[in-house]
């Protein structure tokens, strides 16, 4: 191998490096970052806050590892299903009657609309009714 191209190989070989440096802290600010702003640590998340590949964050161990541990931690824990029994405070519960309510309320005011239609078209009918008795002459 010639010298002149043994030095654009270690030319490209360090430019390579620094560039790859460069997408680590990059991808490490963009961590920090999000993490402050308390959103939601993802790969898509860094990588669009670091103007980094998902393919970059993925073949780097460190960070790929340091992703997936903040995504982890971050995960909300899904409730326990409704009806389930709970130790502590009742929570399902209360949470589950408080639906309920809520629910029985919302149909409680359908009803009582449905009915003011209904007693509304009632009332209507009836002065119809009285009009046409008034005019052939009955008493009301």
């Amino acid at each position: 191998m010639t010298d002149s191209r043994q030095r654009r190989i270690q030319t490209l070989t360090q430019a390579a490096r620094q560039k790859s440096e460069d997408k680590t802290k990059a991808a490490e600010t963009a961590i920090r970052s999000l993490t402050r702003r308390g959103e939601p640590i993802t790969f898509q998340a860094v990588q669009r806050e670091a103007g980094v590949s998902h393919s970059f964050l993925y073949t780097h161990p460190d960070l790929r590892e340091r992703i997936e541990r903040l995504r982890r931690q971050n995960r909300p824990t899904p409730p326990p299903p409704v009806g389930a029994a709970t130790n502590e405070t009742g929570d399902n519960l209360v949470l589950a009657l408080t639906d309920e309510v809520a629910r029985l309320k919302r149909r409680h005011r359908e009803e009582i609309s449905e009915l003011g239609a209904a007693l509304e078209q009632a009332h209507g009918e009836n002065l119809e009714l009285r009009r046409e008795l008034a005019r052939r002459g009955g008493s009301c």
